[in-house]
């Protein structure tokens, strides 16, 4: 049984938690998700297409992520869910927090990492994934536009399409 921290409009937690399936939030009330972008060193995107079993989104193509358990912060949850679904390990040097977006019952935080790790010799979690491949911005855009790309709306592309692999890199001396 998987719980998540309820939040209120500020993305503060309530102290009270939902469990997954079972629970639906009010008005008002939000739970935090992570999506992690993965770019390489020129700028392709790792995509995955999720697995034909899953309850929400089966055999999509989607971003990499999931809902934060209770008690994980933003950067737990994505560390976590980039290690389950795709076996890529990251610190707090390589995973960079990009911006929070609020949806109608969850806000969802954005976070990219850079690699260059072949896609396949990535880790796939089976029962969440089926599926990665390397593409480029106008190959992603081209998938987002004919609808065989999961589709989080106008703001959320806005986000996406402004990352690069500088918003990974620490400036030296820090």
């Amino acid at each position: 049984m998987e719980k998540w921290d309820i939040l209120n409009g500020n993305g503060e937690k309530t102290y009270k938690t939902a469990v997954r399936g079972r629970t639906i939030l009010s008005s008002g009330e939000y739970h935090l998700v992570v999506h992690i972008w993965v770019l390489s060193s020129d700028g392709r995107f790792l995509i995955q297409r999720r697995s034909r079993f899953k309850k929400l989104m089966p055999g999509e193509w989607a971003a990499t992520g999931g809902a934060a358990i209770s008690g994980e912060d933003s950067f737990t949850a994505a560390a976590r869910e980039l290690k389950e679904e795709l076996g890529i390990t990251v610190n707090k040097d390589t995973l960079k927090f990009v911006k929070r977006i609020k949806r109608r019952n969850s806000f969802v935080d954005v976070w990219v990492t850079v690699t260059d790790i072949p896609a396949d010799e990535v880790k796939l979690q089976k029962s969440e994934v089926e599926k990665v491949q390397w593409v480029t911005r106008e190959q992603l855009k081209n998938m987002i536009n004919d609808g065989s790309f999961h589709d989080y709306g106008r703001f959320y592309w806005s986000v996406v399409f402004d990352l690069n692999k500088e918003d990974c890199l620490i400036p030296e001396g820090v």
